[in-house]
């Protein structure tokens, strides 16, 4: 399973109404995979939503040193390959990160994914939580 910002940020917000099911997600997964992107959108999704600074930086530490969570760490030709598919789907309004997450999808043969985001069923994948 894919690990997405908005997933991850159900997963640490306990006051988020989706995050009993993001944590059942979670522990229950075979595979958890993310990108280094989704890691730093993480971090200004979560100030920018007004948690707290300190144990957000926990938290991202945590995942960055979990060994359970494989981390894809974005080279040139990984965001080569994004930018490619963002060329590709012009009338979509899919960001980096997005783009990023679906090569890396498609790549691993992954088809689920933590996120809220639509998107991802947008591409193709199956979107774990609700909106």
């Amino acid at each position: 399973m894919l690990l997405d910002t908005s997933g991850l940020l159900c997963l640490y917000d306990r006051k988020d109404n989706r995050h009993a099911e993001a944590v059942r997600l979670y522990r229950t997964a075979q595979n958890r995979l993310t990108s280094s992107y989704v890691i730093a959108e993480l971090g200004a999704l979560s100030y920018a939503r007004g948690l707290q600074r300190a144990g957000s930086l926990t938290f991202v530490r945590d995942l960055l040193a979990n060994p359970s969570i494989e981390l894809i760490w974005v080279d040139e030709a990984l965001n080569s390959r994004a930018l490619d598919l963002l060329e590709a789907r012009l009338d979509k309004s899919y960001s980096l990160c997005d783009a990023v997450s679906f090569v890396v999808m498609r790549e691993r043969g992954l088809t689920e994914a933590l996120t809220t985001d639509h998107h991802f069923e947008q591409e193709g994948f199956v979107r774990l939580l609700p909106q």
